[in-house]
């Protein structure tokens, strides 16, 4: 609910090319996190690549003014902040909890329980009395099932799979390409317009985020199967 709630919900009221950029430091919430859980300090590059990399964050937050002054688009702004964080910390957490042996089925369960919980949230916050299913076109009808199927059936248990298999700041390196698709779709196919700072933005991260991926990141947190 906090990973991708969060990030849907602030996506009406900001450009899908601004979001993706706040998702892409998905790396850096991973590193930050596993160095304050391990306090195990990381090494000098990763240090660099922490502080490049959220003062990036600091310039895309900063643009956010330029798109109104509106009290919503702020705290869209701050929740997209605070989405990817959160997804990052389930990451971690999901990398030692106690899971069904197959990845398959946790999925599953986490898929299920994020439905029901996002499906009460809509329900609270009035969503359902403003479905129109006679206005639910084809084009969207198809991105609706393109997402279920390529971005949450195939992706989002590749990735579970991942967190298992290999070290969390590799997992979340997905986000090197989703700022670079989605800013370009965005301006091609929505008419989002990119700013100088955006652009800047997205360079400084996605470079901080290669530095920590290429440095290692962290110590790695141990798993259950590191442990056993």
């Amino acid at each position: 609910m906090g990973g991708n709630g969060v990030v849907v919900w602030a996506e009406q009221y900001l450009p899908s090319g601004l979001t993706s950029i706040f998702v892409a430091a998905i790396p850096l919430w991973v590193a930050l996190i596993s160095w304050l859980a391990t306090r195990r300090q990381p090494n000098l590059p990763i240090i660099i690549g922490l502080i490049v990399g959220f003062v990036g964050i600091g310039l895309l937050v900063g643009d956010i003014g330029t798109l109104g002054e509106s009290q919503i688009v702020f705290f869209a702004g701050i929740a997209l902040v605070f989405g990817p964080m959160l997804w990052a910390s389930g990451s971690l957490y999901s990398r030692n909890a106690k899971l069904p042996s197959s990845s398959l089925l946790g999925t599953a369960m986490e898929m299920v329980t994020g439905g029901i919980i996002l499906s009460i949230a809509s329900l609270v916050a009035g969503e359902f009395t403003r479905i129109r299913l006679d206005q639910v076109s084809l084009r969207s009808s198809l991105s609706w099932l393109y997402l279920i199927v390529f971005g949450s059936l195939i992706g989002y248990t590749c990735y579970m799979w991942l967190l298992k298999n290999a070290d969390p700041e590799r997992a979340s390196t997905y986000a090197f390409v989703n700022p670079v698709v989605a800013l370009f779709l965005g301006w091609a196919l929505a008419s989002e317009k990119l700013s100088a700072q955006n652009i800047v933005a997205v360079v400084i991260i996605l470079t901080s985020v290669a530095v920590i991926t290429t440095f290692g990141a962290v110590h790695k947190t141990p798993t259950a199967k590191d442990k056993g």
